[in-house]
């Protein structure tokens, strides 16, 4: 199977109407002390997306009440593991959930932590390297590929489930790359490698926005950067000062910054005559709306809008995964069994109402099945200052955020999961939260207004 770059049409932005943390979690009610996560506010599952139910009934085998309970499930089990990853510190080594209620399981290299796993409602695992690690280990893989990408090696990320770096790798290529990269053959797992990537542009007609008249993608997500209007969308669609049109051919905007490869993202301003909305295509279901950006756990359902194929749903295989196409390598792509086809490049990726990420490329189609990567939405999001267009987007989203020179102490922590009403302190100040979000570094309350308001 050939791995493809996916190129096509116009979608906008993410799934349901609405968080369901509200839907309980079996299991995970341990003490504050055990969960310093923000709790989930109510939300009405009955809101969700059609199209989106109907995609993970058909894709994972559940029927409507078990799709919309594993959503919430998942929501509440990434707010959890989010506060053991703060607690468990450098013993932390990962997170995901597993099965159709989305049973959560914390892995940590010290066996004292079991019992605050468990208080917290989690199954613990002890394992023999840190998620640090383990990263660490990857990032040295990366650094070379950066250099020189590896021959007969497309694919290399860290598996969560297996406390391993998995490589896949061509029969003798993997020895070199682990050499150059100085990493221990003990923390990585060897297998065959799936097919070879390509770039994969599809020229048909349909309704998408074109780069110069000629090519083109999908939208990921409308953004704003202060009062500019625009979207994200895949790196490899287009280079700053390309031009877009719309589906309807109309004068649409520019591409304003592009990173690819080493990432897969990408951003576009468009003009006064396109306005952002929080909605993608529900492709005859009704479109369905964002809420957030939160990152889903391993394990978590995922849905895939595109105009090719529709809705296409399966879960989460592996965070900060690499892979390598002819121009170089791509690497922090979440790996995916979601299938995809030509035209849906670029295209949103959801969890429930979170938005994950824009779909970069992968193997296989949606007949037989396959892999796809998509890379996450918040890292772009933050390379370039926008604020991700939501159901809850206040009318006066930020400029760039900045990390402060010094930390000034408080409640607030980068990587944290924060939902509309959360209360937090900064410096000497509080903050309210006003929309759905995992904090990065940089997305200081005082730098967001957007995300923040003053007390």
């Amino acid at each position: 199977m050939e791995r493809s770059m996916l190129r096509r049409r116009a979608l906008a932005a993410c799934t349901a109407t609405v968080a369901v943390g509200a839907l309980a979690l079996a299991g995970l009610t341990g003490s504050a002390s055990a969960d310093p996560s923000p709790h989930l506010s109510p939300a009405g599952a009955d809101r969700l997306s059609p199209g989106l139910l109907t995609a993970m009934q058909r894709d994972l085998g559940l029927d409507a009440d078990q799709a919309t309970e594993r959503i919430g499930n998942e929501t509440r089990a990434a707010a959890v593991a989010a506060g053991l990853r703060r607690s468990l510190g450098p013993g932390f080594a990962g997170a995901r959930v597993s099965g159709a209620a989305a049973e959560l399981t914390v892995a940590t290299t010290h066996a004292s932590d079991t019992g605050r796993i468990a208080e917290a409602g989690a199954r613990p695992v002890v394992v023999d390297h840190s998620l640090a690690a383990l990263t660490s280990a990857k990032a040295a893989l990366d650094r070379v590929a950066l250099h020189k990408a590896p021959q007969n090696v497309p694919v290399w990320y860290v598996d969560v489930a297996t406390n391993r770096v998995v490589v896949e790798a061509g029969r003798g290529a993997a020895d070199s790359f682990l050499a150059a990269a100085g990493v221990a053959r003990n923390l990585v797992t060897l297998t065959q490698p799936s097919g070879q990537p390509r770039t994969f542009a599809d020229l048909r007609g349909g309704d998408a926005y074109y780069m110069n008249g000629s090519g083109r993608c999908s939208i990921g997500f409308p953004v704003k950067r202060g009062t500019q209007g625009g979207f994200v969308s895949a790196g490899h669609c287009g280079t700053p000062g390309v031009s877009t049109s719309g589906y309807n051919q109309q004068a649409q905007g520019s591409f304003q910054g592009s990173t690819f490869p080493g990432r897969d993202y990408s951003w576009v301003a468009v003009n006064t005559n396109w306005t952002p909305r929080p909605l993608v295509n529900g492709y005859g279901n009704g479109d369905v709306t964002v809420t957030g950006s939160t990152e889903a756990l391993e394990g978590s359902s995922v849905c895939r809008s595109g105009s090719t194929t529709g809705w296409h749903c399966g879960t989460v295989q592996q965070r900060n995964s690499s892979v390598t196409y002819p121009q170089g390598t791509v690497s922090g792509v979440t790996r995916t069994n979601v299938c995809a086809e030509p035209g849906d490049s670029g295209g949103s990726f959801v969890s429930g109402s979170q938005a994950q990420g824009v779909t970069s490329g992968g193997t296989g189609n949606c007949s037989q099945g396959g892999t796809t990567y998509f890379q996450p939405v918040n890292p772009a999001l933050q390379a370039y200052g926008l604020t991700l267009v939501t159901s809850g987007t206040p009318t006066d989203p930020p400029t760039d955020p900045t990390d402060p020179p010094t930390d000034p102490g408080g409640s607030w922590a980068a990587g944290t999961a924060y939902t509309a009403g959360d209360v937090v302190t900064y410096g000497s100040g509080s903050y309210r939260c006003l929309q759905g979000h995992q904090a990065q570094p940089g997305w200081t309350p005082p730098n967001v207004p957007a995300l923040w308001q003053a007390l």
